[in-house]
């Protein structure tokens, strides 16, 4: 089975996420292909895991007042701030059947695409489990993923710029001293790419496209007429409405 890949399109938070659960409702029903997405968030955004409460986790007053998104992803794990400028994210969507079966594995996989890419840019890392990439030791990569209907949906991020001050202003924290130390903790465990390479955005973009799909068949493509109308559904009524948003 031939493999689609979506090349990089900025979009808000919420069709970001809508168009992930369309593509693997598609992927479900047999109408859409397993799927290479990248794309970036227009405008900044953060989204919190599946089953984190939004009130504990983000400044929504902060967030509000910087014209950032916030969102709840379909997958776990905690909140990650998404600089507009600053991230190249990514979703792999296709059948059980054609990853992994182990969870473990599947992470080792998808994400040593990752590795291969920044291989591809001069630039040494390494998988760490259980989803994470790292370079010297330090995070520049995570990603997370679901199952449900016999479909995978693994996305995550590749920084390529850090703005921890502005992040540890939309994230809640408790005070300014927590703050403060959170952010030297911070810069000793996470990098991003504009401190390994000089590399532009395009040249990042086509490592990505070259070490994820250089060994699948596949076709580049765009979202079916039928996939965005769904995912502008979702968007509105599950990824925007505060029901989801506040659901914890």
């Amino acid at each position: 089975m031939s493999w689609r890949l979506i090349r990089f399109e900025k979009r808000s938070a919420a069709l970001n996420m809508a168009i992930d659960e369309a593509i693997a409702e598609g992927v479900a029903n047999g109408t859409s292909p397993p799927t290479v997405r990248f794309y970036g968030w227009a405008p900044s955004a953060v989204s919190i895991g599946r089953f984190q409460a939004v009130r504990d986790e983000v400044d929504l007053e902060q967030c509000r007042a910087q014209g950032v998104d916030v969102v709840r992803r379909r997958t776990g794990g905690g909140a990650v701030f998404h600089n507009e400028m600053g991230e190249v994210t990514y979703s792999v969507i296709a059948p059980e059947s054609m990853l992994p079966k182990d969870i473990g594995a599947s992470y080792r996989l998808i994400c040593g695409w990752i590795v291969s890419g920044l291989h591809q840019l001069g630039v040494e890392s390494e998988f760490a489990p259980i989803n994470d990439v790292v370079v010297g030791g330090k995070k520049i990569s995570g990603s997370a993923q679901t199952r449900w209907s016999g479909v995978v949906l693994q996305h995550g991020t590749l920084l390529l710029k850090l703005d921890l001050d502005r992040m540890f202003v939309l994230l809640r924290v408790p005070d300014s001293k927590t703050r403060t130390k959170g952010i030297a903790s911070a810069r000793e465990r996470v990098t991003s790419l504009d401190r390994h390479s000089n590399a532009g955005i395009d040249k990042v973009l086509a490592a990505l496209e070259s070490a994820f799909c250089g060994d699948l068949v596949h076709e580049v493509g765009t979202l079916s007429a039928e996939e965005l109308n769904a995912a502008r559904r979702k968007a509105v009524e599950r990824y925007r409405a505060d029901s989801w948003t506040f659901e914890r």
